[in-house]
């Protein structure tokens, strides 16, 4: 007698290993693709949470420009200029926080020349991708709480409100990660 595998037998054997080898190549895949997506989610959080604590200690220590201008320059949704001593050189750096598509940035302008002037090019820093703002990132608040509108936010601001949503991909869950924070600029007179 014969003792062995058939063709039929042998084939039959060939399409389960198959099959399975296919089904743990496509979970080990679908893990890894979880896990990469998780990474860089945790990774954007963390370098938004950096980046907004970094910009309310600078906020916090705004002050008048070596040139004599006003601590802000533009308070917008989307943009906020102002000068602050942000490397303790003892020189005022304007500093400029805004949206360029989804990368938050931070742009700083050294003081040059006497007097001092804020002509010189500026340094781009990105502080985190990803951000998929609808709402403003800034919000602008006197010094009863009440939200200002855009051409009294210049010289009424007292409070700020910070708010970054963080998502590496919006078509897939986790929902939006948000960051709020509020910030009072400290070189102001306020009624808080």
């Amino acid at each position: 007698m014969n003792k062995g595998f058939t063709l039929i037998e042998m084939l039959i054997t060939i399409a389960i290993f198959t099959v399975a080898l296919g089904a743990t190549v496509g979970l080990i895949l679908g893990l890894y693709r979880a896990h990469d997506y998780t990474f860089q989610q945790a990774l954007a959080i963390s370098e938004a949470k950096n980046g907004v604590e970094t910009m309310v200690k600078e906020i916090r220590e705004a002050r008048p420009a070596d040139d004599g201008s006003y601590i802000i320059e533009l308070a917008q949704d989307y943009e906020f200029i102002f000068y602050s001593d942000i490397d303790k050189d003892e020189a005022t750096e304007r500093v400029r926080y805004f949206i360029d598509a989804t990368d938050f940035k931070k742009g700083v302008i050294e003081p040059s020349g006497q007097p001092a002037q804020y002509t010189g090019p500026e340094t781009i820093f990105i502080l985190s991708k990803y951000v998929r703002n609808s709402p403003p990132i800034f919000r602008y608040y006197n010094g009863d709480l009440q939200e200002l509108p855009a051409p009294a936010r210049l010289s009424e601001t007292k409070l700020m409100e910070v708010y970054l949503v963080v998502n590496v991909d919006p078509n897939r869950p986790p929902t939006d990660f948000i960051l709020e924070n509020y910030v009072q600029l400290r070189n102001l007179k306020t009624n808080l």
